[in-house]
């Protein structure tokens, strides 16, 4: 099984209302994709809801295999959702592992 964790922080340029619609547009165009690329085992985005911390925004994910990560980051809903993101985040922190 591998993991693939990504944090974000939003642009420091978005109204706080703008933050909150760009948060549920991640959420839902990520989440939407564990349904259509194979090999996807968990995949869930969080947004932050506590001062003590330091990112935004999370994808907190696992996939069946390194071969079924690598197919999920060129589906094209991933593609497209990554352009939106790309738009709206700022300093994205990403670490993969694999685990049992």
């Amino acid at each position: 099984m591998v993991n693939h964790i990504v944090l974000w922080n939003f642009n420091e340029t978005l109204t706080e209302e703008q933050k909150a619609e760009a948060g549920r547009r991640i959420k839902e165009s990520l989440e939407a994709i564990k349904e259509k690329a194979q090999g996807v085992i968990s995949l869930e985005v969080r947004v932050n809801e506590l001062a003590s911390s330091n990112k935004d925004i999370a994808l907190l994910s696992s996939f069946e295999s390194v071969e079924a990560l690598n197919a999920y980051q060129i589906h094209p809903d991933h593609v497209k959702a990554g352009a939106y993101i790309k738009e709206v985040t700022c300093n994205r922190a990403c670490f993969d592992y694999e685990s049992l």
